[in-house]
């Protein structure tokens, strides 16, 4: 049975189209509509429940060893209110899920990872872990709301006590803090391309949390934003979904996520797998449709010129049409040779071929 968040009835007040989703009912958009909310994070800000994500608590004298060991990035040098993006890779250098590390006191960790992917991470973490430690899932403890958008600073102000309550650098966060006697947790992250916040409640504060934000985000014009406008967020900023551009065979350094890929640390799972795998033959690209169509993920990518017939030479892992930039734009994942921008190339679309053009990753990035 799917589950509900603590929000689920505001949802439905609002009018939100409530579809099934990590096996959780979600909101995927709101009567404005989904081109409507993508640019209301763009040039304003969008309220979005985010609460089927998992947290993972992990804590003791080991737990830093503990999380180098499970984790591709290195968090040796962390400091407390700092987060950290990472990979967590299987022994064949496959990627088991990508998360978020919080580092909330000395060996005392708090992991967000995703919605259908949490009951598994938890299991392989407890299966990995060594030492002593103590891991703990407390999704059920907490609710996520995202404020995100140009203006989510201006409207959060109005509802915390004091400008240090709010986290100054992106990826931090600021621990034990309230919002009008409701204990929470503010973190500067987000997963739509735009600066904005992630506040975690206590479940049973959820409902009065959303309500706060959006009457303070009234004349800002705030908006209840769905998994809709998350998604194409998310696409024009770039960035990787798990089951699309990654998943438990694909590497993070084939995801284009080598960056986040600590070759140089101590062990850890996956390393020596990822190693013999080598310099990646494929790699994750940009694609621009030229003239008309709207490409989707899994589908067919050929060389210019060919048919159906003949062998495809990629695949898109995500795509679809881009409010922002009114474009067609998807991910891809290419061989290296044919993944440099400007080369064309066609995609397969219910049989019919849209000729694509390569073009640089991220799409959309915003000023500073």
């Amino acid at each position: 049975m799917s589950k509900k968040t603590p929000l689920y009835e505001t949802h439905v007040k609002l009018g939100g189209k409530i579809v099934e989703f990590g096996g959780w009912l979600l909101p995927v958009q709101y009567p404005t509509g989904i081109p409507a909310e993508h640019m209301a994070v763009r040039t304003k800000c969008g309220l979005f429940d985010v609460s089927h994500m998992g947290e993972i608590v992990l804590t003791g004298p080991d737990s830093l060893g503990v999380l180098n060991h499970m984790m591709t990035n290195d968090f040796t040098d962390m400091k407390i209110g700092q987060a950290r993006y990472s990979p967590m890779c299987n022994e064949a250098g496959g990627t088991v899920d990508d998360l978020i590390v919080y580092k909330r006191g000395e060996s005392d960790y708090f992991i967000v990872v995703n919605a259908a992917n949490k009951d598994k991470d938890y299991r392989w973490m407890c299966n990995h872990k060594f030492g002593d430690v103590e891991l703990v899932d407390a999704s059920d403890e907490y609710a996520q709301l995202a404020l995100q958008g140009p203006l989510a600073e201006d409207i959060l102000s109005k509802v915390v006590p004091g400008e240090s309550d709010i986290p100054t650098a992106n990826y931090s966060a600021e621990f034990d803090r309230e919002i009008q006697g409701m204990p929470c947790i503010i973190s500067r992250t987000g997963y739509t391309g735009e600066d904005g916040f992630e506040i975690y409640c206590r479940a049973s504060d959820a409902v009065r949390m959303w309500d706060l934000l959006m009457e303070a985000g009234k004349d800002e014009g705030l908006i209840p934003c769905g998994l809709g406008a998350r998604d194409t967020l998310r696409l024009e900023a770039a960035m990787p979904l798990y089951g699309h551009e990654m998943n438990d065979s694909i590497s993070p350094k084939e995801a284009g996520l080598g960056i986040f890929v600590k070759m140089d640390k101590p062990d850890f799972i996956g390393k020596a797998a990822i190693a013999y795998r080598g310099v990646p033959t494929v790699k994750r690209a940009g694609l621009k449709v030229i003239g008309r169509g709207i490409i989707r993920e899994e589908q067919e990518i050929y060389k210019e010129g060919a048919s159906v017939s003949d062998e495809p030479v990629g695949v898109t892992t995500s795509g679809t049409f881009c409010p922002y930039f009114r474009e067609s734009l998807a991910m891809a994942r290419l061989p290296r040779e044919l993944a440099e921008p400007g080369t064309k190339l066609e995609v397969n679309v219910r049989g019919r071929m849209v000729p694509v053009e390569v073009v640089k990753l991220p799409f959309y990035r915003r000023a500073k």
